[in-house]
Order: structure tokens, then C-alpha cells, then sequence
């Protein structure tokens, strides 16, 4: 048998449940959705999760699709999921948890008697290290965002080729490969010796189909490549970005984009203008680097110094 919370398969068997994390205000429990896929063969354990950032959807969009296509009789090893983990955010469509307004995301590895965020964390990362592959899935939140594969470990830590490999083939076509912040679970997992990636599929808020297609395309290319479903899966070469750089606005106005997501910039090509209501221009801001324009924010207006985009630099092909 193997357990989740609540959730307990005998091999070639699923079954679905929650994970206790704690008590909502009114003392009623508190319990994340979870299943186990316990194949019928002998072989790797994958964790999934999503909506660690209560906002970001399409992982949940991802889970839906992917958990009613897995028959566990045709399936070598086990799969653990965790279809919303940052419950109280995700009840109210935020992005923080509103319990102790924390970002879930940073929260890693928690604390089993912690803050509502920790103890979650604790909870999830208990799962997330009981196996062998960890898929974290994410989107772009309220920004705009090309589909893309975030390693988190660090280009020097012991299991950067594995989580390179693994990111590659999940094959959204776009690799970030760089160090990330400091409690995020696709740099906690590897330090206990898991390769994790962390899939940013598509951004803003809301469901997108075509960046949930592309997770669910993800999942079935890991599952195919680690053996946990037969047929070979042979991962394509994907765009490699080990630098980001982010652009403020040096004014007030509404922003005008000139490339589109994905498009390749040079130095000194223009990345937006900034214009007032009646459409006059007050600034425009050029690219410090060459690379591809990666991310950029879903509105348009902006207050000096606001967020307004991205590019991935030091391009290459992994």
C-alpha cells in the first residue's frame, strides 16, 4: 500500500483523499486534495503538485486532465499528486496565502508547527522528498508569460543534470536555468537529493487551455521518458536562458510593447513606450542585453518604477 493523507492504493490501484495541514477559523478541518496512482509494476515514485500560488490555475487545469487518463494496471510505479496546496489562497483566487499573508512558494521546507503556510509546506515536502522526480506546477500568475521550465537548484549544486534533464523533458521549449529564491520547493527537494523542476506554464489569471495542453503534454513526456508508461519519449532541444533581467517603468502612462512573447531582441532594440492618455510619448526603454522577451505584465498602465517586463538572456540551445 502506499498513503498519502487520506489517500491509500494497493498496487494497480487509485485512490484520492486529503492531507491534514490544520483548521480553518471556524475549527472545521483543514485538508488538501491528494491521490495516489499506485501502478501495478515495480518503479519510480513522481510528486506533483499545483496552485502553491493560490491564483496560478493551470496546474490544477493540468492534474484534472492527466489524473482520470492514468490506469495504475498499465503503469510501472507510483504517482503522487496534490492538486491545490495553498488552500486558503486558493478559496479566494489570491496569490498569497490570506491566513498569514505569506507566498507559499517561499515557505520551503516549512515547519510542521509553524505558521498555516509552514505547516503546509512541511506537509508537501515531506511528499515532495518520499519520492524520485518532483513537477511543481506553476504559471505566470497576473504577468504574461511565455510557457517555460524553471531549474531552481543552481548551475553548481550535485543534481543540476538531472534537473536539467527533467525540465528538458517536460519540453515546453524554454528552459530558465537559474538559481531561484530562497524557500522555493525546486530548491529545497534537490538539496534532499530529488530532482524538481518547476513548469511556468503561461501566465495571468485565469485558464488557459493552450498553456494547460502543454502541461498535460509535459506530464505524459516525463511519464513516457522515466518509465512509468511504455512507449519511448525522446526530448527535443530547448531554449536555454540563464539570465533575467526585469524592466521598470522610469514614468507614469500606459505601456505600448513593441515584441511579442518569445521574440528574439537585440541590445538596444526597443522593448516598450510609455505614452499618456492622449498618447503622447514620455519614455522609451531599450534592451540592456540581448535575448528573448520572456514575460511582461498583463496591463497596461503603470506608475513609476512599476513592473512592465522581462527578457531571459545568455541564450543558448540545451
Amino acid at each position: 500500500m502506499v498513503t498519502l493523507g487520506t489517500a491509500s492504493a494497493a498496487p494497480g490501484e487509485i485512490d484520492t483523499g486529503r492531507l491534514e495541514v490544520g483548521e480553518s477559523r471556524d475549527g472545521s478541518p483543514v485538508g488538501l486534495p491528494v491521490a495516489v496512482i499506485n501502478g501495478s509494476q515495480d518503479g519510480k515514485t513522481l510528486y506533483m503538485q499545483a496552485a502553491s500560488d493560490g491564483d496560478e490555475l493551470n496546474g490544477v487545469g493540468v492534474i484534472q486532465r492527466v489524473v482520470p487518463q492514468l490506469d495504475p494496471t498499465e503503469l510501472s510505479g507510483t504517482i503522487l499528486v496534490c492538486g491545490i496546496v495553498n488552500y486558503h489562497a486558493f478559496q479566494v483566487a489570491e496569490h498569497r496565502n490570506p491566513i498569514d499573508d505569506t507566498k507559499m512558494n517561499r515557505a520551503y521546507p516549512g515547519d510542521a508547527s509553524g505558521t498555516s503556510s509552514e505547516r503546509i509546506a512541511a506537509a508537501t515536502h515531506d511528499a515532495a522528498v518520499s519520492a524520485d522526480l518532483v513537477v511543481d506546477l506553476h504559471q505566470g500568475s497576473t504577468s504574461r508569460m511565455i510557457e517555460e521550465v524553471r531549474v531552481r537548484c543552481g548551475s553548481r549544486h550535485r543534481l543540476h543534470e538531472q534537473c536539467l534533464e527533467l525540465a528538458k523533458v517536460f519540453d515546453c521549449g524554454y528552459i530558465l536555468d537559474q538559481k531561484g529564491p530562497d524557500g522555493q520547493l525546486a530548491r529545497t527537494a534537490p538539496d534532499e537529493g530529488v530532482p524538481t523542476i518547476d513548469p511556468e506554464l503561461g501566465g495571468c489569471v485565469g485558464w488557459d487551455e493552450q498553456s494547460i495542453r502543454a502541461g498535460v503534454d509535459g506530464v505524459f513526456n516525463v511519464l513516457r521518458y522515466y518509465g512509468f508508461l511504455p512507449g519511448a519519449y525522446t526530448p527535443s532541444p530547448q531554449t536555454r536562458a540563464t539570465g533575467f533581467e526585469q524592466y521598470g517603468s522610469p514614468v507614469g502612462g500606459l505601456v505600448d510593447f513593441h515584441p511579442n512573447l518569445g521574440d528574439r531582441v537585440s541590445r538596444g532594440d526597443t522593448l516598450f513606450e510609455v505614452t499618456d492618455v492622449f498618447g503622447g510619448t514620455k519614455a522609451e526603454v531599450t534592451a540592456e542585453s540581448s535575448g528573448i522577451f520572456w514575460r511582461s505584465r498583463r496591463l497596461p498602465q503603470v506608475a513609476t518604477g512599476e513592473y512592465v517586463c522581462s527578457l531571459g538572456t545568455n541564450i543558448d540551445t540545451y
